[in-house]
């Protein structure tokens, strides 16, 4: 009834705009990732206002390397959309915190918000789980496939090369290795950090979660630089894998998706360390914080199967590496 105190431990929150503006900044950054790296729209000439805006966004990234001068504004929704995402989670996340230091957040509300950061782990657990799923039955049943009708899997007699020996894979013990470490010693460090901050050390809490953050950068810089030598490798006349077997789909998709996750998780740390200059998180009430580590051990782990079968096993089984 109005104008009763509350009397229950739950945190009824007023009217918010962020779940349907989080719809809609989804909306456009999807069509956005579309647009980029498909295109929705050939590019003939007869219509450069929709070639411009819907065309293949790669279009502008090859042209830099190419030079030949061919450009397409194919990324102008994919960075809307980023803004606008970005938006809405400095939003979301600056009520939630404000809603923790009010008191908002009372032990059965922080016992449903543990709950609620572990299934969302389990669900982006699931989502690697289907894709080794489908990289296992790929690398065992590759030649099975190529027996298929070719009325029902197009192209099905290709699939007995794609994933077999002759697909030169990437050297597991350079870059790959390197960013192995990386994200090792940055389990170490977000430890320390929450260890810390657990026992009222601030200030280890800071260097420990600064340096998280930088080695998450620069694990993305490492990433980077790999596709980059990829690309060069391919376009210099090296195995065709990167956009014509199975292999190298799937390698894209895995790694890829994995990078995401490192700055999607590099994102939430900088969050944090945000509100721990400014004096948030304490010794008894940080779980920001807390799930902040668990998503970034989260990626550790699925890093250390994408290396152990995606670069290692894969290479061992005769897939060869350059």
């Amino acid at each position: 009834m109005a104008g009763h105190a509350v009397e229950h431990d739950y945190h009824l929150i007023p009217p918010s705009p962020w779940p349907f503006l989080s719809g809609v900044a989804c909306l456009v950054w999807g069509l956005g990732m579309v647009t980029f790296f498909a295109g929705l729209v050939d590019r003939t000439g007869e219509a450069p206002m929709m070639e411009w805006f819907f065309g293949n966004g790669l279009d502008t990234l090859k042209s830099s390397i190419v030079g030949d001068g061919s450009v397409s504004g194919g990324w102008f929704f994919l960075l809307i959309g980023s803004l606008f995402a970005a938006y809405v989670m400095y939003g979301w996340w600056k009520d939630v915190a404000a809603e923790s230091e009010a008191g908002d957040h009372t032990p059965v509300v922080d016992i449903g918000l543990r709950y609620g950061m572990i299934m969302f782990i389990m669900q982006e657990a699931m989502f690697f789980v289907g894709w080794f799923w489908m990289f296992f039955e790929l690398g065992l049943f590759h030649k099975v496939r190529a027996t298929w009708n070719p009325d029902i899997l197009e192209n099905a007699s290709e699939y007995a090369t794609s994933m077999a020996p002759g697909v030169t894979s990437v050297d597991a013990w350079h870059l790959p290795l390197m960013n192995t470490l990386i994200l090792l010693l940055s389990g170490t460090t977000i430890t320390w950090a929450h260890h810390a901050l657990m026992h009222g050390d601030r200030k280890g809490a800071k260097w420990g979660l600064f340096l998280t953050i930088a080695l998450g950068i620069l694990f993305t810089f490492v990433q980077m630089y790999e596709y980059a030598e990829l690309y060069h490798y391919s376009a210099e006349g090296g195995h065709p894998w990167i956009g014509a077997d199975a292999y190298g789909s799937a390698f894209f998709m895995a790694t890829g998706f994995h990078g995401l996750h490192v700055l999607i998780g590099t994102i939430f740390l900088v969050v944090c360390y945000a509100r721990l200059l400014r004096g948030g998180f304490r010794p008894e009430k940080h779980f920001g914080f807390e799930a902040a580590a668990w998503y970034w051990h989260f990626v550790d782990v699925v890093w250390l199967f994408l290396f152990a079968f995606v670069y290692v096993v894969f290479a061992l089984n005769g897939g060869g590496a350059h």
